[in-house]
């Protein structure tokens, strides 16, 4: 392909990181991401997998050095190995790291394939360790099935990130235990804000659980020391003292990350979002069937002249900050 500029947005920030939706479905329902009737895109909506192989390729030619692959569960689509396999030959050559979001569902199949093909980390939601918690917060899942799946990650070769979003009055006393099985485990972990993305069935105001507070709580039971560590993304990370285990916040109500924003995300319709709390958007999918890789080229230069200073989250809002689910655009 024919080589272009850095992507640089017009507040000067490099960006580097690009998140992949490769499905808006998924086997869970968390509450806090989604409501239990959801209508998904009909598939011949979605970009073919070749197609979203030839965008990650371009963003690769323009600077892109982290991707990672998200959903909805990017393991329920039919052949996302094949993808994985393509974009791993690019590790080391341009690439520097890809990564993969997943429920844990499909792990025990799926943990072996994806190390081959060249993932080395991942992160995986769980946001209890009680069954019945757990069943409550996804609606349908079985926390043993996606413990099995971390377990057949760590035994893959796969380094292990647990994502925990913090929900007031359901998980808040599972944190301080959450983070005593990752260092025992030998995982890191993330602790996430929940966010006024899409209409949900609850009220969020009611689960938000402010990190602040969280932090608080932990530092009185744990010997916590910053790091330095920046995996790409809006995390702050910590160091449980004398153990291998990051402990990273993702704060978006509560500490702003804004600034150092380096990432874009795309969706598996090929639609480029380059703000997780605005609906500026570049439809890629168009670009790229119309106008080829300069097509692509030329809606990604639209796409930096446009992307925001910062989010305009607010968990008191009467409405979502946007209409879309998490799901869309896979956080």
């Amino acid at each position: 392909m024919p080589s272009a500029p850095a992507l640089i947005d017009r507040h000067g920030r490099t960006i580097s990181y690009l998140r992949i939706s490769v499905t808006d479905r998924c086997d869970l329902r968390c509450r806090y991401c989604m409501a239990e009737q959801m209508s998904f895109l009909p598939r011949s909506a979605l970009l073919s997998l070749d197609e979203i192989a030839i965008i990650a390729e371009r963003f690769i030619t323009r600077g892109i050095t982290k991707i990672r692959l998200t959903g909805g569960e990017p393991l329920v689509r039919r052949d996302v190995g094949d993808l994985v396999r393509r974009l791993g030959a690019h590790v080391g050559t341009g690439l520097d790291e890809l990564t993969m979001t997943t429920n844990g569902n499909h792990l025990v199949e799926h943990a072996g394939d994806m190390a081959a093909a060249g993932i080395r980390r991942i992160n995986v939601s769980l946001d209890s360790r009680d069954p019945g918690i757990f069943r409550y917060i996804t609606r349908y899942g079985d926390v043993d099935r996606v413990v099995a799946g971390i377990m057949a990650a760590r035994s893959a070769g796969l380094a292990v990130k647990i994502n925990m979003v913090a929900l007031n009055g359901l998980n808040h006393a599972e944190i301080a235990p959450m983070l005593a099985w990752c260092v025992e485990q030998g995982f890191d972990l993330s602790l996430i804000e929940t966010m006024p993305l899409g209409a949900i069935d609850e009220d969020r105001t009611d689960r938000f659980l402010p990190l602040t507070r969280v932090f608080d709580d932990l530092s009185a039971r744990f010997a916590l020391s910053r790091d330095a560590h920046r995996s790409g993304g809006p995390a702050r990370y910590w160091r449980v003292e004398g153990t291998g285990t990051r402990l990273g916040l993702i704060s978006p109500l509560t500490a702003n990350f804004c600034d150092t924003c380096n990432r874009v995300r795309l969706t598996t319709e090929g639609i480029l979002y380059t703000c997780l709390g605005h609906d500026d958007q570049v439809d890629l999918k168009r670009a790229l069937r119309e106008g080829g890789i300069a097509g692509l080229d030329a809606a990604l230069d639209s796409a930096m002249a446009t992307k925001p200073a910062r989010h305009e989250f607010d968990i008191a809002a009467a409405a979502p900050a946007v209409a879309r689910h998490m799901s869309v655009t896979g956080g």
